[in-house]
């Protein structure tokens, strides 16, 4: 079997490339590396892959149409995990361009090719982020999500809005993933698990907004693959009905809201050191809490999340201590 990967640089694309080489698979990565974040992390995660005899990495840009066709065209994926995208809540305030051309041109160009070389399952990264303030816990695919609070949940949302069309229009068979705050080793230097911790190991202070009172659903990285995989395999499960459209969409959260306070907490014992905190207002684009309801995934792929707060965060503190 051959899978498509895009972001296979990025953090949950890196992690689901390796699953899926370690099984047999084989992976043709696609990822344009830009420097959102350290681009020294992301070819160690490369070099990682690399060791593979089965991987194969393209390097290029989604909005790159004549490249994307050539992959398709040699490879001829029947399964694309397409996990590239501009992220970041905050980085949308500054730089909406990217988002569009990542996120909306991007994806407009995977969903053509899906379509042309007559992919047999897209599956795709969605966000919490697209459930704005709602405050209906924990959030469920049937809630409504018409009120994004930033640009980039605005382009998630979208990107749930074009599947559909792409399903109904063309009856490709798609899934989107709703992300709850992924973690865990070789993650996203830009959120707040990295961030703490090398403020904490380094002495510095760390930003906490609304003044610490916010939760999150943290979602330790190993189960969020086993997400991944699982729904790649099972897209029978995509009709809901007869007459309907094969279109999916899915939470992957640990279906367990942490308060931020206590996330540091366990930060700093596992480190023995105390943060040094600097609290702060709430930032716009932010949410409150996040909380998934995960039945439709339990119940379609038999996966449970089975890492806790405190046994993920000990595994992605031993990993940055003998990385540093």
């Amino acid at each position: 079997m051959v899978y498509l990967v895009t972001g296979v640089a990025g953090f949950i694309g890196f992690h689901v490339a390796a699953q899926l080489l370690e099984g047999g698979a084989r992976v043709v990565g696609y990822d344009n590396v830009n420097d959102y974040y350290s681009v020294l992390l992301k070819e160690a995660r490369l070099r990682e892959l690399e060791r593979y005899e089965k991987f194969t990495f393209i390097r290029a840009d989604l909005a790159d149409k004549p490249a994307l066709d050539a992959v398709f065209t040699e490879y001829d994926p029947p399964i694309v995990i397409h996990l590239a995208a501009q992220a970041g809540v905050r980085y949308s305030l500054e730089n909406p361009d990217a988002y569009v051309q990542s996120n909306l041109v991007g994806f407009t160009n995977i969903l053509e090719c899906c379509r042309h070389f007559n992919v047999k399952h897209l599956l795709y990264a969605s966000s919490s982020s697209v459930y704005g303030a709602n405050t209906k816990l924990p959030f469920s695919v049937e809630d409504r999500v018409d009120n994004p609070v930033s640009l980039y949940a605005a382009t998630k949302k979208a990107n749930e809005l074009m599947a559909h069309t792409y399903s109904h229009l063309f009856n490709l068979p798609t899934t989107g993933m709703r992300f709850f705050t992924v973690y865990g080793p070789w993650g996203r230097p830009d959120m707040a698990p990295f961030l703490f911790l090398d403020a904490i190991l380094n002495d510095k202070p760390i930003k906490i907004f609304n003044h610490g009172d916010m939760q999150r659903d943290f979602t330790y990285i190993d189960d969020v693959v086993k997400s991944v995989i699982a729904l790649a395999e099972c897209s029978s499960a995509l009709r809901v009905s007869e007459g309907t459209p094969p279109y999916k969409v899915y939470n992957i959260g640990n279906n367990q809201p942490e308060k931020l306070m206590d996330f540091i907490n366990i930060l700093e014992e596992l480190t023995g050191k105390a943060a040094k905190k600097e609290l702060l207002p709430m930032q716009p684009g932010d949410v409150y809490a996040t909380f998934a309801d995960i039945d439709e995934l339990i119940r379609d792929t038999k996966i449970k999340p089975e890492t806790s707060l405190r046994a993920g965060l000990e595994k992605f503190v031993n990993w940055w201590r003998e990385k540093n």
